[in-house]
């Protein structure tokens, strides 16, 4: 069952900002605020609307903000046509923005975010006249890891059984607490591991965490990124124990404007970490 909003979001970050909006075959769980040009925020893998909770009121003076659950995740219900493939994502995404009538002036996605918003620009849904990628999961992993991990991913995704298991071990006492440092080399705050938890102990979020990674097509991705022209900008965790920071280099040498840059002594949720820094990044980029 997918989170309730009523209970696991009863007291949910920026919860005056969230509405549910029907587009494209989903129920959608969205978070609208601010005024100013649009920007668009596209959480991770595993992730949803609470990763964005200090730094969405942050930018929300200087942008109208769009901060939607992706599809599998959170409080968003339903499945896109072509599953949670990047393709359809981007596209189910598309059609959020159009249901809202927004055009996205700029694009910042964190990690599997920042693919979902590439493959939008390519695929022509969108024209921002920026991307901003936070630790971006670009490039497939290196060497045997690139067979590996996709075929673990569809292994359990096959599995009925492993979302449930994977969600009882989350709700372990202390078991996020130590799985988000080890994992990721951030160190946030109790609040967030109190989310991240909420959610990770619910099997149907587990489930679109699993469906996605199984689905996740990232060697087309970098067959494509040589086509991009909007400018990109790949902000990365030094200390990302997830993504090396090397792969932020190697992506954007593939893009026609492409700058990479280093976030000293952050890991993977550098946005979580320190959001009054990460918003100072996107407000020079995006205005």
């Amino acid at each position: 069952m997918t989170p309730r909003w009523a209970v696991e979001g009863r007291d949910w970050p920026n919860r005056d900002a969230s509405r549910f909006v029907d587009a494209g075959g989903l129920r959608w769980h969205v978070q609208v605020a601010g005024a100013g040009p649009v920007l668009l925020l596209l959480h991770g893998t595993g992730a949803a609307t609470h990763s964005w909770r200090d730094l969405l009121p942050l930018l929300a003076p200087d942008f109208t903000v769009i901060a939607p659950d992706l599809p599998g995740h959170g409080f968003t219900s339903g499945r896109p046509i072509g599953g949670l493939s990047m393709p359809a994502m981007a596209r189910a995404v598309a059609a959020l923005l159009v249901k809202l009538d927004m055009k996205s002036v700029a694009i910042v996605g964190h990690s599997a975010g920042a693919a979902i918003g590439i493959r939008m620009t390519l695929d022509g849904f969108v024209e921002p006249q920026k991307i901003i990628g936070l630790s971006a999961a670009l490039l497939p992993f290196p060497g045997l890891a690139a067979k590996l991990f996709p075929a673990l991913a569809r292994a359990l995704f096959v599995n009925p059984f492993a979302p449930h298991i994977m969600a009882r071990i989350a709700r372990t006492p202390g078991e996020v607490a130590r799985f988000l440092p080890r994992s990721t080399g951030s160190r946030i705050d109790a609040r967030g591991t109190e989310l991240y938890a909420r959610l990770l102990g619910n099997s149907s979020h587990v489930a679109g965490a699993i469906t996605m990674m199984a689905e996740w097509d990232l060697e087309a991705l970098r067959r494509d990124l040589p086509r991009l022209a909007t400018p990109l900008l790949l902000a990365h965790g030094e200390a990302d124990s997830a993504i090396a920071a090397r792969y932020a280099a190697e992506a954007v040498a593939l893009v026609q404007n492409g700058r990479a840059m280093l976030l000293p002594g952050l890991g993977h949720l550098a946005h979580e970490e320190r959001p009054a820094d990460v918003a100072a990044i996107i407000r020079e980029e995006a205005t």
